[in-house]
């Protein structure tokens, strides 16, 4: 994916993408599971595609597949991406971003989900960009700015607060 100069269909990026390799692969799924605890189908990225140096922001990569769970359902005929798996996808970019600066990964819960907007459709053969940049960050607690991007348009942005659970 070209990194948009300026997102069509409303919504301003997260960060500046230009200079950025959005075809990089640094870690698999199978990798990204140290740090996010979901999974089967419910681990959602795919690639880390990049991180700042101080993992304050990162992108993710959601590959849209037409074997998804919810792609027979939602709906019939015509596959969209449920805009709550969008918004998970993106909290579990921002689980890594906490979990990567942790002594040990924590298993990180919802508090809450703001300002969501959902632009535009993602459909089998998308490949979802997750955009996510650091707000708060503290020992158990932390609130993200998230985002989706699908080729040049951004198709959900919103802004999640985390918290750890406590073990077991």
């Amino acid at each position: 994916m070209a990194p948009p100069a300026e997102p069509k269909g409303g919504g301003r990026l997260l960060f500046d993408l230009s200079g950025l390799d959005l075809s990089a692969r640094l870690m698999p799924k199978q990798g990204f599971e140290r740090y996010n605890p979901h999974r089967d189908r419910m681990a959602l990225i795919d690639w880390l595609v990049w991180q700042s140096a101080d993992f304050t922001m990162g992108i993710g990569l959601h590959q849209v597949r037409a074997d998804a769970f919810w792609a027979a359902g939602h709906f019939p005929g015509k596959p969209i991406m449920p805009g709550v798996l969008m918004v998970e996808a993106g909290a579990q970019m921002a689980c890594y971003l906490y979990n990567v600066r942790a002594p040990g990964p924590k298993t990180v819960a919802f508090m809450k989900i703001e300002e969501a907007t959902f632009r535009n459709m993602v459909q089998p053969g998308d490949d979802l960009y997750l955009l996510c940049k650091e707000v708060r960050f503290g020992g158990r607690r932390f609130i993200s700015e998230i985002q989706g991007v699908v080729n040049d348009r951004v198709v959900f942005d919103a802004r999640i607060c985390g918290i750890s659970l406590p073990p077991g």
